[in-house]
This record gives C-alpha cells, sequence and structure tokens, in this order.
C-alpha cells in the first residue's frame, strides 16, 4: 500500500470518470439488449440465514429462472471482526435445504464454483486493490490517516449537536509533501472514495426515479480499510462488474446508498447494472426482522419439521410481485407469475402464526345443500358461486374429481357455505367405498388429497419413503423404551399412520405428540385412575381381560 501511494504521488487533479461519463440514458440503467441475465444473492455471514434473507434469494432466483439466467450465490465476508463462525457454511446448507424439494440452487456458489469465482470477497481482495489503484490514480480516492479516536470524537460531537455524524474531509485537502510525510509513520491508511459532483439519476425497477446527493449529506467514505479488506460499497461494485451481473435486487435500505455506487460505477468507467429494490419484510407488528430474533432463522423452522416449500409460500404470499395472491402455489407458478413491475414500495408483514395452514393439507367436510350432497373445502373466503351452477371447469355431467386422479383447484364451484366444493351435484353412494376412501357421514371432517405442500410430498412415492424414515427416527426419539411392541416401526405401518393421517397434521413432528402417543404405545391407566370412571371397574376387568386387576 505505501509503495502505491508513493507512486501515485502527484499534483492533484479534480475526479474525472476513467471511461467517458455516462449519459442520461445510460444513468437510467439499461442493459445492453439481449445481455444475459445474472443476479446475485450476496449475504454477510454475521449471522445465520433468516427469512428476510430467504425471501430476497427466492425473488433472485424467480427473476433469474423467469428470463433463462444464472443465480449465483456470493458471501461478503469482508467484515472480519462479526464474522459469525459456521455462518457462511449455514447460508449454503439452508439454501440446499430449501432447493431439496422445491429447487433454489445457485447455479455458482463458493460450495458450487463457477467461472466468475471465487465467491468469498475474502478470496479477492487483489481485484479490489486493482480498483482503488485506478481509484487513486484518477484522483477519485485519496488516504486518510485519521485515527480511530478522531473519528469517534467527531461523532460525538455531531451526537451532541443532534446532527448526522459525517467525516469531515480533512484528509482529502492534504498536499502531497503532508501525505508523504504521513506514510512514513502510517504506511497502511485507508483508502477514501471523493464524493463531488451531482449524483446520477437512475430509475429503480421497483421504486421509479431517484437521486440522492450524497454529496451533500454525507463525508467521503473508507472504501479500503487499513487491513487491506474492503467496505461493501467498493466490494459490490467490483464484484458486480467482474460477476457481470445485470440486474441487483436487494433490500430498500440500500436504496439511498446506490447514488453513492453510481458515482463508483462513473469515476471507474464501468457499466452499471439495473436496481430493484424490494420492500423489507417485518414482522406482524410491524418491526424489523432482526437476526436477534431466535425463531426466524432457517434451521429453526427445519428443526421444528416446517416444509422450506411453506416457507417459501408464506414470504411470496405475505409479498407482492405475482400476478395472484394465493396459498399452494409450486415454484413453478411462482416463476410463472412473478413479475417485477408488480412489486410495490409497500413493506410486507409477515404473520408466522400462519405458518401451519401453509404446511398442511387441506381440509374437507360434507355438507348438503337444497337435497344434493356435496364435498367442500373449508375456506373463510367469500363465494365465487352457488351450487349447482355451470361455471368454468364443469358442468352437469362433468365425471367427479376422485382420489386417483389429479384435482384441478383452479376453478372449482364454490356452495354458499363459504365451502369450496370440489364435487358437482352428483349421488354418491353413502356408506360405501367410493374411489378408494370411505365416505364420512355429512358434517364429518376428511384429510383429502389437496394441493398445499405436506400432500405434495406423501402423494410422491420417493418423498414419502422419506418421510417414513423420518417419522420412525422421531418415534424412536420421543418414545423410545416406552414401545412395547416395536412393530410400530415397521415401514408399511408408519406409511400407513402417515396416509392416514395426513389431513390432519401441519407437520410430521404432531404425530408425536401427546395426542397421537396412542399409535405408537399401549396407554398406561392406574387402577385409581379407572376406579374414578366406574366403580365397576374389578367386574368390568375380570370379564374383558378374564383375570383380576393388580
Amino acid at each position: 500500500m505505501a509503495v502505491l501511494l508513493k507512486r501515485l504521488l502527484h499534483p492533484r487533479r479534480p475526479p474525472a470518470a476513467l471511461g467517458r461519463p455516462l449519459g442520461r440514458r445510460e444513468a437510467s440503467l439499461d442493459t445492453h439488449a439481449g445481455a444475459a441475465v445474472r443476479v446475485r444473492f450476496a449475504p454477510s455471514p454475521t449471522g445465520f440465514l433468516h427469512l428476510g434473507g430467504l425471501r430476497t434469494a427466492l425473488y433472485n432466483y424467480i427473476f433469474a429462472k423467469k428470463h433463462r439466467g444464472s443465480f449465483i450465490l456470493r458471501l461478503e465476508d469482508t467484515d472480519q471482526t462479526r464474522l459469525v463462525p459456521g455462518a457462511a457454511e449455514n447460508i449454503e446448507d439452508m439454501l440446499e435445504w430449501a432447493a431439496c424439494v422445491v429447487g433454489i440452487p445457485p447455479d455458482e456458489s463458493p460450495r458450487r464454483g463457477g467461472p466468475a469465482g471465487p465467491y468469498l470477497q475474502s478470496q479477492r481482495l487483489a481485484l479490489y486493490a486493482q480498483a482503488t489503484e485506478a481509484l487513486l490514480k484518477s484522483g477519485a480516492a485519496y488516504p486518510c490517516f485519521c485515527s480511530p479516536q478522531r473519528l469517534e470524537l467527531l461523532k460525538r460531537e455531531a451526537l451532541r449537536n443532534r446532527q448526522t455524524p459525517r467525516y469531515d474531509n480533512r484528509c482529502r485537502s492534504l498536499s502531497e509533501a503532508q501525505v508523504a510525510q504521513k506514510l512514513a509513520k502510517d504506511p497502511k491508511p485507508a483508502i477514501r472514495f471523493h464524493l463531488e459532483g451531482e449524483a446520477p439519476a437512475f430509475q429503480d425497477l421497483v421504486y421509479g426515479w431517484n437521486r440522492h446527493e450524497v454529496a451533500s449529506v454525507e463525508g467521503d467514505p473508507v472504501i479500503l480499510k487499513s487491513d487491506g479488506f474492503p467496505t461493501y460499497h467498493l466490494a459490490c461494485v467490483v464484484d458486480d462488474h467482474h460477476m457481470g451481473i445485470s440486474h441487483v435486487l436487494r433490500g430498500s435500505e440500500w436504496l439511498v446508498s446506490t447514488s453513492k455506487h453510481l458515482l463508483l460505477y462513473q469515476a471507474l468507467g464501468w457499466q452499471p447494472p439495473r436496481f430493484a429494490h424490494l420492500p423489507l419484510l417485518l414482522n406482524r407488528d410491524g418491526s424489523k426482522l432482526s437476526k436477534r430474533q431466535g425463531d426466524i432463522f432457517l434451521e429453526h423452522f427445519a428443526a421444528a419439521g416446517f416444509l422450506p416449500d411453506a416457507l417459501l409460500d408464506i414470504i411470496t404470499s405475505c409479498g407482492s410481485g405475482f400476478a395472484e395472491n394465493q396459498m399452494g402455489r409450486t415454484l413453478p407458478e411462482l416463476i410463472t407469475q412473478f413479475d417485477l413491475t408488480r412489486v410495490t414500495c409497500h413493506s410486507a408483514l409477515l404473520d408466522l402464526e400462519k405458518l401451519p395452514e401453509f404446511n398442511r393439507a387441506p381440509r374437507f367436510e360434507l355438507c348438503e345443500e337444497a337435497g344434493t350432497p356435496r364435498f367442500c373445502f373449508v375456506n373463510s373466503g367469500a363465494c365465487r358461486g352457488q351450487a349447482g351452477s355451470s361455471e368454468e371447469g364443469g358442468g352437469p355431467g362433468e365425471r367427479p374429481w376422485r382420489a386417483e386422479g389429479r384435482a384441478d383447484l383452479r376453478h372449482p364451484p364454490l356452495c354458499s357455505s363459504r365451502k369450496v366444493s370440489f364435487f358437482k351435484p352428483h349421488p354418491l353412494p353413502w356408506g360405501r367405498r367410493w374411489s378408494g376412501l370411505e365416505m364420512p357421514a355429512a358434517g364429518r371432517s376428511l384429510g383429502f388429497p389437496g394441493r398445499l405442500h405436506l400432500r405434495r410430498l406423501v402423494s410422491d412415492e420417493t418423498q414419502r419413503r422419506q418421510l417414513v424414515g423420518k417419522l420412525q427416527a422421531l418415534v424412536e426419539e420421543a418414545f423410545g423404551s416406552q414401545l412395547q411392541d416395536r412393530h410400530v416401526l415397521d415401514a408399511a405401518y408408519v406409511e400407513r399412520i402417515i396416509l392416514l393421517r395426513q389431513g390432519h397434521i401441519c407437520r410430521l413432528q404432531d404425530l408425536v405428540s401427546p395426542a397421537h402417543s396412542y399409535l405408537w404405545t399401549r396407554p398406561a391407566v392406574g387402577r385409581a385412575q379407572l376406579g374414578a370412571v366406574s366403580e365397576k371397574v374389578d367386574v368390568i376387568a375380570k370379564r374383558v381381560l378374564g383375570k383380576d386387576l393388580l
């Protein structure tokens, strides 16, 4: 660093772009027609992956696949003081967990590799040094020798005066001789970017036209720290350029910083990507999702038995950007429906209390209207039609949906009792087996095949075998020595339990709860408890068991 700075000492020139200045058309971030779409998810491993990060990753993935592009995972680990051990591995592990069912694996990543690697910023320091050298040569950057103590005093003074803390750009005006003198004492100064001139306007794909005059409200930012590691501002610009990123989809908290990044692009003579800033994902009470919340990390939901599909479903259903807002969408449906122009500027409120409903299959009931029995999905929404109406998707005499077939849930006729009917008026042979299912009496619930995610897994033979293995492990862990009959762990029995109870549970863990313990263990009831039920317990026991109770 010291050698570089000494070589660069020369009369100061005002900052100028290394290439031609960006025009108004380029400032709008138009990309070249026909260019490949490449997007990136670039979390910092200062914590484990949580729902906010998953939402950003999902939107990037969906956008890339809709435009037949590439989805890149890049880990921004340049803040070495805040790294959390295991966080980098956890981020990719959780994306692969989400990918195991619904499929959002990155095309390029630290683990998978790729043509634009390495994908850890700590392994790309030479690129940041090259960009810094170019900025120093052009006069767009300068060394800063201010001590941490001085910077802290500036911050305290601003806060005391109720002002926004900012650097006073003191080292910007140092002469060549002063820089040489200070380099002799401090050969590894920080490097700051010279904020000067009007920030270019840009058209954000979500928030529209923006311009933030950062030079008038901020001090010159540090772009390279004294330890040789870049700050976010330089690293993201350099990496997005060298990785060929065409679109940057990131949280709206970076909207204000985009003007600063555009000035860096301009100073380096590079074409910037297009930007789309996504509104924040907030808690139900409007507070910001925080890494300090232990229940928002993906590993918490994975351990609790929630399905990746359900998490992707709930974070897209509470947000915007889709042609329809509905539960139970598959990833191909999300890709088809996604439209970046539909993303609104309003923050999305996440109600995790509804997550179990996204994880389970729908519940169906029998109801009778106008004397005609119908199978209905319990729904809290308003009805679209009346019983017996002839709507798209089925008319009089249409073959009813059967258990072994595939339901078309897009245009089901509704009955007036606020339940979605999956049957046209059709006489059913009550009390007999029909289509492989036993019909219950009217008003009884039935775990019927539906669209949501647990049902999808059960209906797939390969996935169902995996569920059987997981449930066997859960039963062994929950009951262990209490299993009087080890045959309850047989795969055939466990599979039958899953098939029979799928419409009544939200997670596999529900099947080992106390309410379902009867499936695995024999109930142990004491003599005193039986005596409280009936005074004739001894007589009953002798007749049933053929012997007296002890």
